[in-house]
């Protein structure tokens, strides 16, 4: 089981070893790993430290998703 408390989508890039990853639920959050696997570790610890500066500065946070979807895509090419 993955736990993640936002959904996020993973693009696949021309790069076999580069991802980018984002929660469209978790305003601002995004990021980079090495493998599908990387991107979900990184997003796991990344979510909670995103919201936990967004409590500090007093920013909204979004609820908690019900049911988190997680989405393997390829990236859209830039126009």
């Amino acid at each position: 089981m993955i736990d993640l408390p936002y959904s996020l989508t993973i693009e696949a890039t021309e790069e076999p070893d580069f991802f980018g990853f984002y929660s469209t639920e978790l305003e601002g959050f995004s990021g980079v790993g090495h493998s599908i696997e990387d991107c979900l570790y990184k997003a796991r610890h990344g979510m909670k430290e995103h919201v936990d500066i967004l409590r500090e500065q007093g920013l909204p946070i979004p609820p908690i998703t019900a049911d988190p979807k997680i989405t393997i895509e390829n990236a859209k090419a830039a126009a």
